[in-house]
């Protein structure tokens, strides 16, 4: 399959669901997160491990394991009482991650660890800290900034006309949810959906308040407010098409190319996963959180290699303009 029809794909998928997400966020979120969401953790993981996630260490990706099951433990096992520390292990994987993808010397790495750990000190003073790191990087951030500029440093590298149509129309229907808002699509969230999207609604509260939408009291108001409705079509898109993007280009990124006994370790994990949904959304979101944060931890490296990758194709551009 051509990069081309792989692009036209894509763009069809985005219009998709973006068109799916106008009609049921609620629910294209909950199938999108409990079906697709597993497989894409599983696949992708697997795919950074050949790639050596794109650090210059051979085990660095043992430190991104550690400070997930440290978040998983202060999350679940014994919740802690410090708002800050759970955003504070983000913000340093974040970080570490930008030192184990250009940094090879041990001596400079720690230096620049503990630099980082001051810098944490200072940021997580900020009145917005845990809105931006603990909250909105971990999610929003993760599935459709960063989704973008993956997308964006393929084609530039490429120089591909219908990859940037894809990039475009990736924006265009993101935009659409705020600039449409037919009150006719208003529907009503049963309890169940409330139930099993219990997990994530701080997003929607924050995402609300912060692009001046409206001005919620209660955390229950984003299943019952046009606002809400218009920042879940968002999420439910945002989520939706991280992981067909990924799917999409597999061909491309050849994640499924690995020995038959890790696929089919892969497959049954999966439909484990999506049992536990099925049975109990929440018991599904517990199960699978580690795992999901996991993914988001090793893949920083990645989002580290696409932001320079941006820059240099950029700058090359810029070069061959003034020659």
């Amino acid at each position: 399959m051509n990069n081309d029809r792989i692009n036209y794909i894509n763009t069809g998928l985005i219009v998709l669901s973006c068109i799916v997400a106008f009609f049921i966020p609620f629910e294209l979120f909950l199938f999108s997160y409990g079906v697709l969401g597993p497989l894409h953790y599983l696949t992708e993981i697997g795919w950074l491990h050949k790639k050596n996630y794109y650090t210059k260490g051979k085990y660095d990706f043992l430190f991104l394991v550690v400070l997930c099951a440290i978040l998983f433990y202060i999350s679940f096992i014994k919740p802690t009482r410090d708002a800050t520390l759970v955003p504070d292990l983000m913000l340093f994987g974040f970080l570490i991650s930008l030192i184990f993808v250009f940094v090879k010397d041990w001596l400079y790495r720690g230096v620049l660890a503990l630099l980082t750990i001051v810098v944490i000190g200072f940021l997580n003073n900020s009145n917005s800290y845990f809105m931006w790191i603990g909250v909105f990087l971990p999610t929003i951030i993760h599935v459709f900034i960063f989704t973008w500029l993956f997308m964006l440093y393929g084609v530039l590298k490429e120089k591909s006309k219908s990859g940037f149509i894809s990039v475009i129309v990736l924006i265009v229907c993101a935009i659409s949810f705020f600039v449409i808002q037919p009150n006719s699509l208003n529907y009503t969230v049963n309890a169940y959906i409330q139930g099993s999207y219990r997990m994530f609604d701080l997003l929607n509260f924050y995402l609300i308040n912060f692009l001046h939408l409206d001005q919620l009291q209660d955390v229950s108001e984003i299943f019952k407010t046009n606002a809400g409705f218009v920042v879940m079509r968002f999420i439910a898109f945002s989520y939706t098409y991280h992981y067909l993007n990924w799917f999409s280009k597999t061909s491309v990124i050849k994640w499924h190319q690995v020995p038959k006994k890790n696929l089919i370790f892969t497959l049954t994990v999966w439909l484990i996963s999506v049992g536990l949904y099925i049975y109990d959304y929440n018991v599904g979101m517990h199960a699978l959180f580690f795992l999901s944060f996991l993914h988001v931890f090793l893949e920083f490296p990645l989002n580290f290699v696409s932001f320079t990758g941006i820059g240099k194709e950029v700058s090359l551009m810029l070069n061959q303009r003034k020659n």
